[in-house]
């Protein structure tokens, strides 16, 4: 692609298009996050219907949340210290063939004995996920002009509402209706084919900053740069604080399974997530407007709308009101996540 070719400012689907038009490597790496989101969510409604199956309880469900929030929480700072010191690209290849010899062995969880092998492959697999998302985050800079970054960042945060609205929906029905080895098979073949799309860029994820200083040394220079910019500071506490309201997800599985039919009441509860996770970011995006000044408004409001929203889910007494409940807490959680990250970038 040549730069000199015109952008479009960021905002909206046109310049969406433009952008994935113009740019052949960050269509690629859009691709291969279709593709590898799309399967992952086949997985995770096949992975919350087996542990409702094997156990009663819905501990089962929350350590399926758990297992992987929790390592990704912890392994994220080596991993994303990891992110600028070695090639993005060949990190993310790895990852991604990783995660998917990882996910065949769910196939070999059929008891409730052999539910706790769930566990741990999640929580291995969400070590290889830490060390890909940040890659792909900090290369995203590096593969799109300046003045396209801002829509590339509403591209892919809402690329993941979009798989989940899709993938969860026909995951659920994949599942129910041609059995749990099917969804599994198709993520582990989905991270392959990520693989492949991601080894294919030409541009380089990595722009050469010279040395590197240690992982301690980076979080204690990130500490005292955000004492000394509360604006930094603000954004790091929101996005810790959403890790920790993450929890209030695993009440998806178990209302859909007090108020729908197994995997298929997973599946649309799900996707009325992803739908909204997909709408946020661009409302997010239009509510920010040319400026940055309204950021922390914008912020604190879409905050508000996911409380909301799941407030609404706990009065809920049928699927469909349970569904758009669920879609309006991830407009919020959707705006949200996108606005903080476009602030820190």
């Amino acid at each position: 692609m040549s730069s000199a070719e015109p952008s479009v400012t960021p905002g909206g689907f046109a310049a969406a298009r433009s952008l994935l038009r113009r740019n052949r490597d960050f269509r690629r790496l859009y691709l291969a996050s279709v593709i590898s989101l799309g399967g992952d969510w086949f997985l995770l409604v096949a992975l919350f219907g087996l542990a409702l199956e094997l156990s009663s309880s819905p501990f089962a469900v929350a350590f399926i949340v758990a297992a992987q929030d929790i390592t990704y929480f912890l392994a994220s700072p080596v991993a994303g210290a990891l992110a600028d010191r070695v090639d993005r690209r060949l990190l993310m290849v790895v990852a991604d063939l990783a995660r998917a010899a990882l996910v065949l062995g769910f196939l070999f969880v059929r008891t409730p004995e052999t539910l706790w092998l769930a566990y741990a492959l999640l929580a291995t697999f969400a070590v290889f996920s830490s060390a890909f998302e940040p890659a792909s985050a900090a290369a995203l800079p590096n593969l799109v002009e300046k003045q396209d970054l801002g829509v590339a960042n509403a591209l892919s945060g809402s690329l993941w509402g979009t798989m989940l609205a899709v993938g969860a929906a026909v995951g659920g029905l994949v599942t129910a209706v041609l059995g749990r080895d099917v969804a599994i098979a198709i993520d582990a073949v989905s991270f392959v084919v990520s693989a492949a799309l991601i080894w294919s860029i030409r541009r380089p994820f990595t722009v050469e900053r010279g040395a590197h200083t240690g992982i301690r040394e980076a979080t204690v220079e990130t500490a005292r740069y955000a004492r000394r910019d509360h604006r930094v500071l603000a954004l790091i506490a929101v996005k810790f604080g959403w890790g920790l309201g993450g929890g209030v997800l695993v009440l998806i599985p178990l209302i859909a399974d007090r108020l729908g039919s197994g995997e298929i009441a997973i599946g649309l509860l799900l996707a009325s997530r992803g739908v909204g996770a997909l709408i946020g970011p661009f409302v997010g995006r239009a509510a920010l407007g040319p400026g940055e000044k309204r950021l922390f408004v914008a912020i604190a409001v879409a905050l508000g709308v996911f409380g909301l929203g799941y407030a609404l889910l706990g009065a809920a007494t049928a699927l469909l009101l349970a569904m758009p409940a669920v879609a309006l807490a991830h407009v919020g959680g959707g705006a949200q996540w996108t606005l903080s990250s476009y602030g820190l970038q």
